[in-house]
């Protein structure tokens, strides 16, 4: 069974335009919104996410999903941006759906996508189940993916960083924003 979808967009609270997509059930009222986090770099369109949505709205759960600011179609510059900005997004994006449609029941988020949506979901008042694929217990873990780079980047304050293929300019506010989360305390509370 196929599902229908919206292309949306929304603004965050810096005033950037996010790119969204609204995947909806082929029939009948959606039960309920889940709203999706895609992991670092990628973006709303990673097959893992066309799946998940396919298998969710099967079941009549919509499914919310959007490009992190900077990245995909979505407007920004990446460089800029850092873990608790796509926490931020994410409540953007949970506050625009209460608006538009219904707030999300259902947070899933993949790999740092995942420990965004934790640290997001007490923010998400609509939020009463929380979904991690293969998330990091420590986001600061996400670190380790910029290798060699990562000396230059607390050197000199930021370096270009190949990762699956594409450069991205990664600055030193990004790592000093992962090591400042507390994982432990947020899945505690």
């Amino acid at each position: 069974m196929m599902m229908q979808f919206k292309s949306l967009e929304f603004k965050n609270k810096d005033g950037h335009t996010l790119a969204a997509r609204l995947d909806l059930p082929l029939e009948g009222k959606p039960l309920a919104y889940a709203l999706f986090a895609h992991c670092f770099t990628c973006s709303k369109n990673i097959k893992a996410a066309g799946h998940i949505s396919r298998a969710l709205t099967r079941e009549r759960i919509a499914v919310f999903r959007f490009d992190f600011t900077g990245l995909g179609e979505s407007e920004g510059d990446f460089s800029d941006t850092n873990f608790s900005s796509n926490v931020k997004d994410l409540v953007d994006a949970a506050d625009f759906m209460a608006d538009s449609y219904a707030g999300p029941k259902i947070l899933i988020g993949h790999s740092l996508g995942g420990a965004a949506v934790l640290q997001a979901a007490s923010k998400i008042p609509s939020s009463l189940a929380v979904i991690t694929i293969a998330a990091p217990a420590d986001p600061g873990h996400v670190s380790l993916a910029l290798g060699d780079s990562k000396e230059i980047i607390e050197r000199i304050g930021e370096a270009n960083v190949e990762l699956a293929g594409r450069t991205f300019r990664i600055k030193k506010q990004f790592i000093d924003d992962l090591e400042s989360v507390r994982m432990q305390e947020t899945i505690q509370n």
